[in-house]
């Protein structure tokens, strides 16, 4: 396991290798990467930060869940903050995170905190390791071992591998988890929940996808087949008060199960669903892979950029995560 210390080394020089191939190092154009007690923060080379990855839930927080591992805050190039933790409306959304609703097996866990299908008490996810940041002229990144706890139970090994960099008016974050469960788990069938970036709740908001602006209307949190379908990538434009405009997409990967996408501008979630089409079975010891870029920008949508993005995303050219 990667909490082992001689397996966890290795996979770390391993990483490191996957994020500086085929780059030139440049000590003056590296993004930072510290680890703190109770965060791994990216700053940009001249201290401007690009996200916050919490390892423990903050103590001043109003989150209405007892989990950490998500990603907030995450900025833009200019240092705009575009998501959100714990906001009224949904108490238990978090940033940028992964979780589901509703799950069956040895231990029945609701990871997303709605708590209405299944338990959320006592169900929590929890870091247990965090390799040595890694920070090259290509970007920086870390990877963590996470697990999802039903009170003594390990219900789910996560291990998250996260980079980041930064291309023109775009702050870009590759993801990859992969997930372990213990026992035969049923990830049951909802309209939402996996992974979601859940951005600020102020300022007029327009969705975009790789056509452009997006019409569809706002799904039902009760109805899967309500989601939006499947595509490249979707995101936000949000044009705020102060007259500056923000926005982040996400973009899916064409390995990840089939998906549809719980968008709905006045939750402000992306939510690109792998339960929407059906009920998800993970067999005992059998990873479950999820890849996903977000990323976040200054301006209005960079469609270009993103359906540019997208394709390398799916070839796997440009990808810092690795496999």
């Amino acid at each position: 396991m990667f909490c082992a210390r001689t397996e966890g080394a290795m996979k770390a020089i391993a990483f490191a290798l996957v994020l500086s191939a085929g780059f030139t190092l440049n000590a003056a154009q590296r993004l930072t990467v510290q680890r703190t007690t109770n965060a791994v923060n990216i700053r940009t080379p001249s201290g401007k930060e690009i996200l916050q990855y919490q390892l423990r839930r903050p103590t001043d927080t109003k989150l209405s869940v007892e989990s950490a591992c998500y990603f907030h805050p995450v900025s833009t190039p200019s240092g705009v903050v575009v998501t959100e933790v714990g906001p009224s409306d949904h108490p238990h959304h978090r940033g940028i995170f992964l979780a589901w609703v509703e799950m069956h097996g040895k231990q029945d866990s609701d990871f997303w905190g709605w708590g209405e299908h299944a338990p959320k008490a006592n169900r929590k996810i929890v870091n247990r390791d965090v390799s040595q940041p890694v920070s090259t002229s290509a970007g920086g990144g870390f990877q963590a071992l996470n697990e999802w706890m039903a009170e003594s139970d390990v219900v789910i090994s996560e291990q998250l591998r996260a980079t980041a960099r930064a291309e023109g008016s775009a702050n870009i974050i590759d993801l990859a988890y992969s997930l372990t469960s213990k026992d035969d788990l049923t990830l049951s069938r909802w309209a939402f929940s996996g992974f979601c970036v859940r951005v600020r709740k102020d300022g007029k908001i327009q969705a975009e996808g790789p056509e452009g602006a997006v019409s569809l209307p706002n799904p039902k949190h009760t109805e899967p087949a309500s989601d939006w379908p499947a595509a490249a990538w979707y995101g936000y434009t949000i044009a705020l008060e102060d007259g500056k405009t923000v926005g982040a997409a996400v973009i899916d990967h064409p390995q990840n199960p089939p998906s549809l996408w719980h968008n709905h501008r006045d939750v402000r979630m992306l939510n690109p669903c792998i339960v929407a089409p059906a009920a998800v079975t993970m067999k005992a010891g059998v990873p479950l892979t999820l890849r996903y870029r977000v990323v976040v920008h200054d301006g209005p949508t960079p469609r270009e950029l993103l359906n540019k993005l997208a394709k390398e995303w799916a070839t796997g050219a440009g990808e810092q995560v690795g496999n």
